[in-house]
């Protein structure tokens, strides 16, 4: 039994090997158990503002009543939320959930055409979008099946005056809320009003029926929406729950949430996880402000962080930082990317708490491994299969490799996705009929049952925890008339893992590296633009004339960005 899982022997005590996905049916179960469990605990906390358990049964059931009594949206239709850490974020997610829908997390930060796209793909017929972001939506909705679109303000939920002032400042002071024009557009609160005229009709869930479409790129670069059933994220929040297991104390936890909400890491983790124990999630709207991240953490008394590489490395060189109250902080968790070890030895100086390493994927739902948390030092290592969880190293030709070989890391367990949305030949290439799915990650395991990540095998590039696949940024640069070809590759960068860089080679000779990055502004969100752009006469290509990136990429190692 432990040759073929020798990490069994090496679990944590009290880690079950197994989960049993039985204990709910769905997420809604969950939810009906933490409502009644923990009513008067407080749940979410945003701006100063915090919402018990009961107020989010009430305000999420009001939600469901409208999306079913008023909008007649039933079980299996799609709706988008793309808003990004506020109290209304839960509200609309729980709401969906209990009504049926699927729901389709949206980054608020999408340009149009990354936009349109997410909606035409899923069908959605229903939004709710944060103000900042609505002018976006207005230059595509004609083009999508969206009838319905709930707009709201960050500080709608923040009571008066807080919450007045705060939309004035941002619409009219900070500049913040572009204008736009969505006649039909009903308000958040509207919605919840007219809602709560609507009894909440219980609608069966189990196992097989999608939670979420959960947009990555996979291995190509048109992103895909992996199909998260329900079944799939109550494996992982189980998963998650127990190796967090004796760790946690129900209802004391207090965890920072400042990765948002609607990248997957975010969503389980803190989320659904921390919500099963009743914890208190302290949602934090824009980490990248990080003098106003460390005023908010000295507010809180928390007791666990999760984040990428680049915020944990943020905050430790942030004025301030030392100063927080680290007393009760027990579990740090990174994910998203690699973490460096620098950044992880000088979080355990700085907090006391090992930062321990996670590796997971949308396609996972996404815990794979998970680092003991009693760790005592940084391993470079992303830990051991969680329970009901295999993890194998594999040959080109599919054959399962012995401990120490490189190779390709293959997940199986009840959190692996259902496939992609409408995407068979995609999900074939990925998902064999045995259960095992191809990450796309060459890794290793020792003979503990360790598993360490040694290169990506796709292109894809790693920035602050979000992938970019270069066959979308090369598939617009393409667009411009300018540009005869290019390859985008990831340069190192020590601030976010990776930055993109292009090498492009010129039709027009008086094209600008200026030019060029002010198109990739145009259509593609902020983490996906070049920051370093170099112009060639030509680009290496194999004997099929397809340009390759690895070579560019070796070159990149061997002469470091300056």
């Amino acid at each position: 039994m432990s040759n073929e899982r020798p990490w069994l022997d090496h679990y944590p005590a009290g880690v079950p090997t197994q989960i049993d996905l039985d204990t709910y049916s769905s997420i809604v179960a969950v939810l009906d158990e933490v409502f009644e469990r923990f009513r008067d605990r407080p749940a979410f906390s945003n701006f100063g503002k915090q919402l018990d358990y009961g107020q989010i049964d009430a305000l999420s059931r009001q939600f469901a009543g409208y999306l079913t009594g008023v909008l007649k949206l039933g079980k299996g239709d799609r709706i988008a939320i793309m808003m990004p850490n506020v109290l209304q974020y839960p509200i609309a997610l729980f709401g969906a959930l209990r009504a049926g829908l699927i729901v389709v997390n949206t980054n608020p930060m999408y340009t149009a055409r990354e936009l349109k796209h997410q909606l035409e793909d899923s069908g959605a017929k229903a939004i709710v979008v944060l103000d900042n972001f609505a002018s976006t939506l207005q230059q595509v909705v004609a083009d999508t099946e969206v009838k319905h679109i709930i707009t709201t303000g960050i500080g709608d939920l923040l009571g008066f005056p807080k919450g007045a002032l705060i939309n004035f400042a941002l619409k009219h002071v900070k500049k913040m809320v572009p204008a736009y024009h969505l006649p039909s557009a009903v308000r958040f609160r509207d919605a919840l009003a007219q809602g709560s005229a609507h009894s909440l009709s219980k609608v069966e869930l189990g196992h097989d029926d999608i939670a979420f479409l959960q947009y990555t790129g996979g291995t190509t670069g048109v992103a895909k929406g992996a199909m998260l059933s329900h079944g799939n994220m109550v494996a992982n929040m189980l998963q998650a729950g127990s190796w967090i297991g004796k760790n946690a104390k129900e209802g004391e936890e207090v965890i920072i949430t400042a990765l948002p909400l609607y990248h997957i890491f975010s969503l389980c983790a803190n989320g659904l996880v921390f919500m099963r124990l009743g914890g208190l999630n302290w949602l934090i709207t824009n980490p990248r402000d990080m003098p106003g991240f460390v005023k908010e953490l000295k507010k809180s008394r928390f007791t666990a962080l999760t984040g990428v590489n680049t915020l944990f490395n943020g905050l430790l060189n942030t004025p301030g930082f030392s100063e927080v109250d680290f007393s009760r902080l027990h579990l740090t968790l990174g994910g998203g990317m690699a973490v460096q070890r620098a950044v992880a030895e000088r979080w355990k100086k700085a907090t006391g708490c090992t930062l321990a390493e996670a590796y997971g994927l949308t396609e996972t739902s996404p815990a794979a491994c998970i680092n003991p948390l009693d760790l005592k030092a940084y391993n470079g290592s992303i830990g051991l299969p969680i329970p009901s969880t295999d993890v194998a190293i594999w040959s080109e030709d599919n054959q399962p490799l012995p401990v120490g070989e490189v190779g390709e890391l293959m997940v199986r367990g009840p959190q692996v996705m259902k496939g992609y949305w409408k995407r068979p030949e995609e999900t074939a290439k990925v998902l064999g009929a045995d259960g095992w799915l191809h990450t796309g990650d060459i890794a290793k395991m020792d003979a503990n049952g360790y598993f360490y990540i040694v290169d990506r095998k796709k292109d894809m590039i790693l920035v602050s925890g979000f992938n970019v696949y270069p066959n979308e940024v090369e598939d617009v640069v393409m667009q411009h008339p300018g540009v005869l070809e290019v390859a985008a590759v990831g340069a190192p960068d020590e601030h976010s893992g990776e930055v993109v860089k292009l090498f492009v080679v010129r039709k027009d000779p008086a094209l600008t590296a200026d030019a060029l990055k002010q198109f990739c502004h145009d259509n593609l969100t902020g983490y996906k633009r070049p920051k370093i752009i170099e112009f060639r006469d030509s680009l290496p290509k194999s004997n099929v004339g397809k340009i390759l990136r690895r070579e560019l990429r070796d070159e990149k190692k061997a002469a470091p960005a300056t």
